[in-house]
């Protein structure tokens, strides 16, 4: 059942991103998706399933974990002046990817 529920949950929030994407405050539905609605789930379940020390290490690493949001996002700025708009995403994904994949490496090599 909780698993449905989550389900339910990313369902309402990509519906609240079309709604305001059509609106006049159209760059808010760029703010919905920072709403920590799986952040919540995550620290619930670590929060009940492990340590409160493990708790503390999630939300630490979730910190640096903004970093490869905020490479997307630049990347995205500058991809869209130059390409179209799916290339654009494509690109700023991988970027991304290849952010997140470095947060990681570093985070297991110097916290594991």
């Amino acid at each position: 059942m909780g698993l449905v529920i989550k389900a339910l949950i990313g369902a309402l929030v990509v519906i609240l991103i079309g709604v305001l994407s059509k609106t006049r405050n159209y760059y808010i539905a760029g703010l919905v998706p920072l709403f920590p609605t799986f952040a919540l789930i995550a620290h619930y379940i670590v929060g009940t399933e492990r340590s409160i020390e493990a708790l503390r290490t999630t939300i630490i690493f979730g910190l640096w974990a903004v970093i490869p949001y905020m490479v997307y996002l630049i990347s995205l700025y500058f991809f869209i002046g130059s390409m179209k708009l799916p290339y654009a995403l494509l690109c700023a994904v991988v970027c991304w990817s290849l952010a997140a994949w470095l947060l990681i490496s570093l985070w297991t090599r110097f916290h594991a």
